[in-house]
């Protein structure tokens, strides 16, 4: 088939072309009559991040199923080594596929590519050295990917800089959109409606992908990491963009300033000097209602709030915005004043369920907390009871606590929440008893125990589950939109939080706990993991997915996904123990298709051939049953996606480690 051909044969005729090649195109759930938060994935293409606008990370092809998954062969690859100054060994990228061309970033740089689907070739790429201005960039790395829009006519590519310039590119070429900003490029620290901010050293960036609605460009904004956190740094906001100029449209302010809803949530003028509070996740939208849904992070600090009293709206809630206005429709906190890093980190689901009997266009967020909230989209109020519940008060001076959190009451949490002693290790006798011993200089609790008071000999911290990371972070779940079912990847894995001051006469015991001295930042003690003689100090499965019908609001089934780690099949405690799969931790995220849940493992392995390396792997969508695994060159580190071509399909994943520069792996039944 020759470019042109590809380029200009109809919608009908590729289905028909696709399907005389026995791959099914067309999704039962598609709705009719204009745009809809399915349409995407029809003809085997993907052109969003999450193959739609309601964030499905579906596709009804049918060609690669159980009975042949194991016969996948790496059809083509394509490595990330020379797109920057150092290899990337972090590759999140999940490519776009339209009319035979696969765009993605990749490389420590973030190059913007294209690549021919069908034999990795690559066709062109664009790169920006950004200088200073991108090496102070707070969200540095390949990033998540990017944006494509067309009228029919032109297209574009659209994506975000490390130093957080976006930047409009023609999709054809690589070339940069005269007309777009200034020579194809927006400032995005400028019109943050903040004074002061320097375009180089401001400390806002973004890693994922800007959403494209219409004509419409939604972006929103990432900052450093809260470990250190100050009292004050740039507020995040999300902005609306014409897609042809660059001009800016509008503008939401994560934290209301005086006037707006939800100012009055930031007592003592907390809401002038609070910064953070950004949408640093992805985002969806339903072009029929009008409506874009963000997800916004945590304010200035993470774990110490006690320089801005109130429940602090709009962190950690879910905001549903007028797509071409900004304005807010309507919002739902998930969390008051946040003491947990629970930013909300991936894309809402947007799905058409039956609820005994009744039609909801419905919204369903994973979350850090292994929560599903679901709510109508139309209006924010949940479809099931969200009741508030009182959580316990801490003991830091100066913080102000939420008496009540809301903690949904269906879906059930997907993960363990909480911790308490009969989560700890129990593979033999002595390690629960070395567990407990060391568990007892630590705060335990249910979810929302707050952070403690940092003491000695104890409590050092309190101790968290889900951690800091979460159970879902930033790669999200996938939907079936012909059973209306939620899969969702989740690691179990425990944290500790404390709170200084800290007198520095006080050793760590040993514990591994980092210490803020920033004069600026409260005293924190953090720990992503506490080992048991390097064991994890809580009993496996370490990760699992879960699939969710949101129709009854039932967990369906639930497995444990990821080989056992090495360090456990091979720790001498557990000689000649027959531990079944524990699973691993990991930040991914699943693939949906006709028959499969497809994902890769989080941690690479060594094989019983004594090859060290990933899995990428099959589960039968209806039960939970694995159903074909194929080789990886390292973990998957990018969420993966699924089109077809010349009657084939593929399978493409981003893989990478510390050992292994980033490649995106593409696979084809022989």
């Amino acid at each position: 088939m020759t470019e042109l051909t590809r380029r200009s044969i109809s919608a009908a005729g590729l289905a028909l072309f696709l399907a005389g090649n026995g791959i099914s195109t067309t999704a039962e759930a598609q709705s009719a009559g204009g745009p809809s938060i399915g349409d995407g994935v029809q003809n085997g293409e993907w052109p969003t991040y999450a193959g739609n606008l309601g964030a499905w990370r579906y596709s009804p092809l049918d060609q690669v199923k159980a009975d042949n998954f194991n016969q996948l062969q790496i059809a083509w690859r394509f490595k990330a080594d020379n797109m920057g100054p150092a290899p990337d060994t972090n590759l999140q990228a999940t490519p776009l596929m339209k009319n035979g061309v696969l765009y993605l970033t990749a490389g420590t740089r973030r190059a913007a590519v294209a690549l021919d689907a069908r034999n990795g070739e690559l066709l062109w790429k664009y790169s920006i050295n950004e200088g200073q201005r991108g090496r102070e960039g707070p969200r540095q790395g390949s990033g998540r990917g990017l944006s494509y829009w067309t009228d029919g006519q032109e297209e574009r590519v659209i994506y975000v800089t490390p130093g957080y310039q976006m930047i409009g590119l023609d999709a054809k070429t690589g070339l940069p959109i005269p007309g777009f900003g200034k020579n194809g490029i927006v400032d995005l620290k400028a019109e943050l409606d903040q004074e002061g901010l320097d375009p180089t050293t401001a400390k806002i960036g973004l890693n994922a992908t800007p959403l494209v609605v219409g004509d419409i460009i939604v972006v929103g904004a990432a900052h450093e990491p809260g470990d250190a956190p100050n009292k004050k740094n740039v507020k995040g906001a999300v902005r609306g963009y014409d897609v042809r100029t660059g001009k800016r449209l509008w503008i939401f302010h994560t934290i209301p300033g005086k006037g707006e809803v939800g100012n009055n949530t930031w007592l003592n003028g907390s809401d002038e000097y609070t910064g953070n509070t950004g949408v640093w996740a992805q985002m969806s939208a339903d072009p029929q209602l009008g409506l874009v849904y963000i997800g916004v992070e945590s304010p200035t600090g993470d774990w110490y709030g006690g320089n801005r009293p109130g429940d602090n709206l709009f962190s950690e809630s879910i905001v549903a915005l007028d797509v071409k206005t900004g304005k807010r429709r309507w919002h739902y906190q998930m969390i008051h004043h946040g003491l947990w890093d629970r930013d909300v980190p991936c894309a809402a689901i947007l799905a058409d369920i039956t609820v005994r009997g009744k039609k909801i266009k419905a919204i369903a967020q994973p979350t850090k907390q292994a929560w599903l909230y679901v709510l109508d989209r139309e209006t924010g109020k949940p479809v099931w009871p969200i009741p508030e519940k009182p959580v316990p008060k801490g003991d830091v001076p100066g913080e102000w606590y939420a008496p009540t959190q809301p903690m949904p009451s269906k879906p059930p949490a997907y993960d363990r929440q909480g911790v308490a002693i009969d989560d700890l290790i129990d593979f033999t006798p002595e390690l629960r008893a070395e567990a407990v011993k060391l568990v007892s200089n630590y705060k335990i609790g249910p979810l929302y125990t707050p952070p403690v008071l940092s003491k000695w000999p104890g409590p050092l911290a309190t101790l968290m589950m889900p951690a800091v990371q979460g159970g879902t972070n930033w790669p999200g779940g996938s939907f079936d939109p012909e059973t209306n079912t939620v899969y969702v990847f989740s690691q179990t894995l425990i944290g500790a939080l404390g709170i200084g001051p800290i007198d520095p006469e006080v050793s760590d015991a040993g514990m591994g706990l980092n210490i803020a001295r920033d004069p600026n930042a409260t005293g924190v003690r953090r720990r992503g993991r506490i080992d048991v003689q390097g064991l994890p100090l809580i009993k496996p499965p370490y990760g699992r997915v879960t699939a969710i019908d949101l129709n009854k609001g039932d967990i369906a089934w639930q497995i444990a996904h990821g080989e056992t780690p090495d360090y456990v099949k091979n720790h001498p405690a557990l000689k000649g123990m027959n531990i079944p799969r524990t699973g691993s931790n990991a930040l991914i995220g699943p693939l949906t298709t006709k028959t499969l849940v497809i994902i890769g493992d989080g941690q690479p392995t060594t094989g019983a051939d004594g090859v060290r390396s990933g899995w990428l792997r099959a589960y039968d969508k209806a039960t939970g049953k694995e159903v074909g695994q194929v080789r990886m060159p390292s973990r998957q580190s990018g969420s993966p996606m699924t089109y077809a071509l010349d009657g084939k399909q593929y399978i493409a994943v981003a893989s990478s480690g510390p050992d292994s520069p980033g490649e995106l792996v593409v696979y084809a039944l022989p």
